[in-house]
């Protein structure tokens, strides 16, 4: 297949995968904040099982793509040989911190765009520019010479991912290692989410939780598996499709910025749209097929001016956040935590403790 053609694949399989996230998100109400929310403030875990039980879904599908070779996990971001443990720790607590005062992270945001959220059109554009200067900018200056600096990071040779940290250069070691996590860990997560009563007979958060489990698995597929081709100018391995140049998933704050630099520079021969690109629009596309079929769409925007600035900063921490943790709720949260990945999960705990921190100041300002 010509790199164009299966670029094109790519995009389509991303944007279709995308649409059914936004589609089922929107149905089933999948929120990660809402989750947090729910455990902080009225101690219900439902969203959180489901949640969890993605994760678990998503562990698993990874687990079978690498015992079958399907895709190499070790040439992915998250399989880093640099620990950016500071950047992990800060860029996690501050997009906890920002997606709470944006009212949803950024999957979410996409979400109540396509329902007719006119606030959250604001947030993802100022949490995509934020995430561009970021990447790129002034902020990027910051995060590479102070959060990634010697102090904040550990080398590990054989890469982050846990199953190598266990087995270390050991190849076959690793993959038993491999093995032995993912059931040890999805069967812990399984038992925890079905104990529950009330989660067992919730078709909505169980169809959101394997379905968006699933997606983050074809998303692995298809930009590890079917986007590796040889390239034809340099013959060498290519992934193509991809922003990164290295097999993707489900990840929506960078997308959402190489979105935005596609729309200001689509002149420019080397700005392409991506698999990344294509999920985020069709997360929003898939949420206003839902939003327009249960006539649930309804435009909406700011109530005051503080409602708005609480958005706007909280958008900003968001980009900046999401970048400076290398992935948001779903980024590292899901697709990170396939992988089982050490960065990922401290990224994830810092979210988690950033938004819980933040509803709970709230909360005691309203007493």
């Amino acid at each position: 297949m010509e790199a164009s053609s299966l670029t094109t694949v790519i995009v389509g399989s991303g944007f279709a995968l995308g649409a059914v996230f936004g589609f089922v998100a929107n149905k089933t109400n999948f929120c990660t904040m809402g989750a947090i929310s729910d455990v902080v403030n009225m101690e219900h875990w439902g969203r959180m099982r489901a949640w969890l039980l993605a994760m678990a879904v998503a562990m698993i599908g990874v687990n079978a793509l690498g015992y079958a070779g399907s895709v190499n996990f070790s040439e992915t971001l998250y399989a880093s040989k640099n620990f950016y443990w500071l950047s992990y720790i800060v860029g996690g607590l501050c997009f906890g911190v920002g997606m709470t005062l944006a009212g949803g992270c950024a999957n979410k945001n996409l979400v109540r765009l396509g329902g007719g959220n006119l606030r959250s059109l604001v947030v993802l554009f100022i949490m995509g520019f934020a995430a561009i200067v970021t990447m790129k900018g002034m902020l990027g200056t910051f995060r590479i010479n102070v959060l990634q600096s010697p102090f904040g990071t550990v080398h590990f040779e054989n890469g982050q991912l846990l199953p190598a940290l266990f087995a270390g250069a050991d190849a076959a070691g690793a993959q038993t290692m491999q093995l032995a996590l993912t059931g040890a860990l999805a069967l812990a997560i399984v038992i925890f989410v079905y104990k529950d009563g009330r989660f067992r007979k919730s078709l909505d958060n169980n169809l959101a939780a394997l379905i968006v489990g699933a997606i983050v698995v074809g998303g692995w597929y298809v930009t590890g598996h079917l986007g590796l081709a040889e390239n034809p100018e340099t013959l060498e391995m290519t992934y193509f499709g991809t922003n990164s140049n290295r097999p993707e998933s489900m990840s929506f704050v960078a997308p959402s910025a190489y979105s935005l630099e596609y729309f200001a520079y689509s002149t420019d021969v080397s700005k392409i749209i991506t698999f990344g690109i294509a999920t985020v629009f069709g997360v929003a596309l898939g949420s206003l097929v839902y939003a327009l079929a249960s006539k649930s769409f309804r435009w909406e925007a700011f109530s005051s001016v503080q409602d708005m600035s609480y958005h706007i900063i909280g958008a900003v921490l968001m980009g900046f956040g999401a970048v400076t943790a290398a992935g948001c709720t779903i980024g590292q949260g899901v697709t990170g935590i396939s992988t089982l990945s050490l960065g990922s999960l401290l990224a994830l705990v810092s979210i988690i403790a950033g938004s819980a921190i933040t509803m709970k100041i709230q909360l005691a300002m309203m007493e």
